[in-house]
């Protein structure tokens, strides 16, 4: 009989000692949840004030400039006349580093010696009239790399210029240019050119 209470009595302080450990251990358990929050890159890009990502069928206007000629109707092409248009690209709201590629194609291929020359970089305290760094064209693409560093991306212009083009390498005589004159005489004739500009992430 003893030896049966000795044995209840050990069971119970058994149960009673897993009662505490227990206690003891659910005081140091504990929930919890946890996120992340961060934003996203930025990645909205300006041309000539159209916001281009936001509209895919975006259609930009560039305003040509024709260098005056006292023998040529002012904004008017013919042989030997000369000018540029601007491309204005704001990627202030751009928080990575991307690649630009500009294909410029002139739509009047029946004018051979109407070419794209040169292009440049506009310093953003651009004056008219100050000298530039001139880049010559011998493909119509343009593009580099812009690398971000930390800190907002500036807007920057590039300017490109265009000639009718008159010398020892032109295509086209006196008669073919002849013929561009009587045929905008009586059909309406634009000098046109596409620009296709494609922009995408450095990864």
């Amino acid at each position: 009989m003893v030896k049966k209470i000795k044995i209840i009595i050990v069971m119970a302080v058994i149960a009673f000692s897993l009662s505490m450990i227990s206690n003891t251990y659910s005081r140091y358990i504990a929930n919890t949840t946890g996120s992340i929050e961060t934003p996203f890159a930025k990645w909205q890009i300006m041309v000539n004030n159209e916001d281009i990502l936001n509209n895919n069928n975006a259609s930009i206007s560039f305003n040509p400039i024709i260098e005056e000629n006292e023998n040529i109707k002012n904004n008017s092409i013919a042989p030997s006349s000369s000018g540029y248009f601007d491309i204005k690209i704001d990627p202030s709201n751009v928080e990575v580093s991307f690649n630009y590629n500009i294909s410029l194609k002139i739509e009047n291929e029946n004018i051979p010696d109407l070419i794209i020359t040169k292009y440049t970089l506009l310093p953003n305290d651009y004056t008219e009239g100050d000298s530039l760094d001139i880049i010559n064209l011998n493909t119509y693409a343009i593009s580099n790399d812009m690398i971000y560093r930390q800190s907002p991306f500036e807007s920057f212009t590039i300017r490109i210029f265009f000639e009718w083009f008159e010398g020892d390498s032109e295509q086209m005589n006196d008669e073919m240019d002849t013929e561009v004159g009587v045929l905008a005489a009586t059909e309406s004739t634009n000098f046109i050119v596409s620009a296709t500009i494609k922009f995408k992430q450095i990864v």
